[in-house]
């Protein structure tokens, strides 16, 4: 069981309404980090988690609004892998942030980013849209982050589609002209970096991925034996027909449930933070693990 200070809340309260999945400006988020833990107080969030993309940089303000509001905070981070050729999100909570591997693997991350948004302005430029990785760069608050949704809101800003996603499905995902693909980190790499750190690995958003059931049973075999304890079951990305179908995986798999919006901004996400429903109440939520 982890332990304190990685997760700033009560040993004896059951939270009600927790959230563990949201981004802020330090990676692809609309607000600042404590804009983001009064939106979560002003909806009802009782324990929180921060999980930028690949970065580490928002924590210590995160922590400090949610004591200021009066929430529970976790430490979170949601890292990019690749497992056989598919892009994958892995979100982990409750490490300790000073850990020395994790934030070398965490800085390797973001220094491959730059060079695959760099490549993704020039197949961009070959299709006839110049100039979109310096556009994007207009839409980035942490300069050693660049991400596909900062090429998207650029897009949208000059006319090329209507809204962010329509960009992603038209020029940004896989098959579509200004993808590119990348060396992520591996599911392993993912995984020993969360728990060396102290912290727990859950799975982000697993409906968002383009697998079959048998590839996701295989997935799912390779997360449990390096160590993964958590799958997104609730999250803002799911339909009632994928909640049901990975409440069934995490019984099937003796995983941990976890629950989180995905909050990038009001214009830009699935749900509003907390604005989720709850856990199917025979599961075992995550923040049982955070104790």
């Amino acid at each position: 069981m982890i332990k304190f200070p990685f997760a700033q809340w009560l040993p004896f309260v059951n939270p009600v309404n927790f959230d563990f999945h949201c981004h802020s400006i330090v990676s692809d988020g609309l607000l600042p980090p404590e804009a983001v833990a009064q939106r979560a107080a002003a909806n009802g969030v009782d324990l929180w988690a921060l999980t930028d993309h690949d970065d580490l940089g928002g924590l210590a303000v995160a922590r400090a609004a949610a004591a200021e509001v009066g929430i529970g905070f976790v430490n979170g981070v949601e890292i990019s892998i690749e497992w056989k050729e598919i892009p994958i999100h892995i979100v982990g909570l409750g490490f300790d942030a000073a850990d020395p591997v994790l934030g070398a693997g965490l800085d390797e991350l973001r220094n491959g980013r730059i060079e695959r948004a760099k490549r993704m302005g020039a197949a961009l430029e070959a299709i006839g849209i110049p100039g979109v990785y310096e556009g994007a760069l207009c839409f980035v608050t942490n300069p050693s982050l660049v991400s596909r949704a900062h090429f998207a809101r650029y897009l949208v800003s000059i006319g090329i589609a209507r809204d962010v996603p329509g960009v992603f499905q038209n020029y940004l995902s896989p098959g579509k002209p200004g993808y590119v693909d990348h060396r992520w980190a591996t599911l392993a790499d993912a995984v020993g970096w969360i728990h060396g750190a102290g912290g727990v690995a859950v799975v982000a958003h697993p409906g968002r991925y383009k697998m079959s059931g048998g590839d996701m049973r295989k997935f799912l075999d390779d997360f449990k034996d390096l160590g993964g304890q958590g799958i997104e079951v609730t999250c803002g990305s799911h339909s009632p027909d994928h909640m049901l179908h990975f409440a069934r995986l995490a019984r099937r798999y003796a995983l941990h449930a976890s629950r989180g919006s995905d909050f990038h901004g009001l214009i830009e996400s699935y749900a509003d933070l907390g604005k989720l429903p709850p856990l199917p109440e025979d599961l075992k939520p995550v923040w049982r693990l955070l104790r």
